[in-house]
């Protein structure tokens, strides 16, 4: 048989492309038996709203409506948007069905935000670090990310000024900002009230877009005293600055697919012709399902049973980390979402540690992944959303155990690894 050499055949930004560090060590974590995985941000599979999904699904079936099962509108099927406009206004953010579309996950409205409004060689301003999902995004149409260090409260305004007039110095064009103000993944990080109000005079000074990604806002824990501390950066958008992406990945379940992208609606008509050249249509069933779950109060009922559980997620998670680390780690304490982000402190790094952690049976991914300058490589972003509190324990010893390997001479690692 004659080897192809395919190579030949990719276009330039198809050569540039790279797995992904989070869907790498979900691959790993497939072909091992016993192995922690603190990798992916999966949701807890027993907080599905299990019952009133499978009652909605029968009733959905049962009615035999050929919308359920059909092509759709690429928008979205019309009563979930009108739905959406009433979420979105207890979020603060006014909207219409003129400014909505439902995607395939927020992945795919970060797709169509890149192929709408980035050519190669056009920067994206992100944070650092950043959602590799975004990275990978705004990469794949060859734009080109440069990172803004951030504070305690979101993205150092000095820094960013900075970075903005060495840009237009040089000539660059630069597009958007991009931003997950609540509970960041990767760093678990909250955007104070008054940077957001920053950050949207800035843009309007610089007159640039923002592209908010709000995945999890609902998932906010008892140390956030109050609501408005989540305020979406779009909920003060009076130009139309602002394309706001959410999901119900992170509340109801990541299998269903539906995500929502906001904008003006200029930018939306475009955002509309993108995603019928992607895939005409989200499916029908999971749209009428979310729909169902919004009117019937599942979603509701859901929330708050939610930010319960993941706040007793993470502190098992830190309760195990002050036990089984001394000063060799420390972290950023999370108040909502799914991400732990944690720094080592000794000789060893992220990087260098992971083959160590997976000999001893636990796997994280390794910080590196979420810089787009630098050589960062002493974080670990730790999920608590998916293992039991059991096997959360369980991982942060093995991780312990790891950094004790990791540390020590070589000639004793094997054996002891194999124990």
């Amino acid at each position: 048989m004659t080897s192809v050499n395919f190579d030949q055949f990719f276009s330039r930004l198809g050569l540039a492309m790279r797995e992904s560090a989070i869907r790498r060590m979900g691959t790993v974590l497939a072909d091992a038996r016993d192995m922690v995985s603190f990798a992916p941000g999966y949701p807890t599979e027993s907080t599905f709203p299990w019952e009133a999904l499978r009652d909605i699904a029968d009733d959905l079936l049962r009615s035999q409506k050929g919308s359920i099962l059909q092509y759709g509108a690429t928008r979205g099927y019309r009563p979930l948007l009108e739905s959406l406009t009433t979420l979105m206004a207890a979020r603060h953010i006014t909207t219409s069905p003129d400014r909505l579309t439902v995607t395939n996950g927020s992945q795919q409205g970060l797709d169509l935000v890149a192929r709408v409004l980035l050519d190669p060689g056009d920067v994206v301003l992100v944070e650092l670090p950043s959602y590799t999902g975004a990275i990978s995004a705004f990469r794949s149409v060859g734009a080109d990310l440069v990172g803004v260090g951030q504070d305690a409260d979101g993205l150092n305004l000095e820094a960013l000024d900075a970075t903005m007039a060495r840009l237009r110095g040089e000539g660059r064009t630069v597009k958007c900002l991009y931003v997950v103000p609540n509970f960041q993944n990767p760093t678990g990080l909250l955007v104070g009230l008054e940077k957001r109000r920053r950050l949207l005079e800035w843009a309007t000074r610089h007159d640039l877009l923002i592209v908010e990604d709000d995945p999890y806002r609902d998932l906010y824990f008892e140390d956030v005293t109050r609501e408005a501390e989540t305020r979406a950066i779009a909920a003060d958008d009076a130009d139309g600055r602002v394309i706001y992406l959410s999901s119900f990945s992170k509340t109801l379940a990541p299998g269903l697919r539906v995500a929502w992208l906001h904008a003006a609606p200029g930018l939306m008509a475009k955002f509309e012709i993108a995603k019928q050249a992607s895939d005409l249509c989200n499916g029908g069933l999971g749209q009428q399902m979310v729909h169902q779950a919004i009117e019937r109060g599942v979603l509701a009922a859901q929330v708050p049973r939610l930010r319960a559980h993941y706040q007793a997620q993470r502190d098992c998670m830190v309760d195990a980390l002050r036990g089984a680390f001394g000063s060799t780690l420390t972290w950023l304490q999370p108040r909502g979402g799914f991400f732990l982000w944690a720094s080592l402190t000794g000789p060893v790094d992220g990087e260098a540690l992971l083959p160590f952690a997976q000999a001893r049976g636990v796997i994280y991914v390794a910080g590196s992944a979420f810089f787009v300058s630098g050589d960062e490589r002493r974080f670990l972003r730790l999920s608590f959303s998916a293992p039991t509190p059991d096997r959360i324990r369980e991982g942060v010893a093995r991780l312990a155990l790891a950094v004790t390997d990791a540390t020590r001479p070589a000639v004793s690692t094997t054996a002891e690894a194999s124990r």
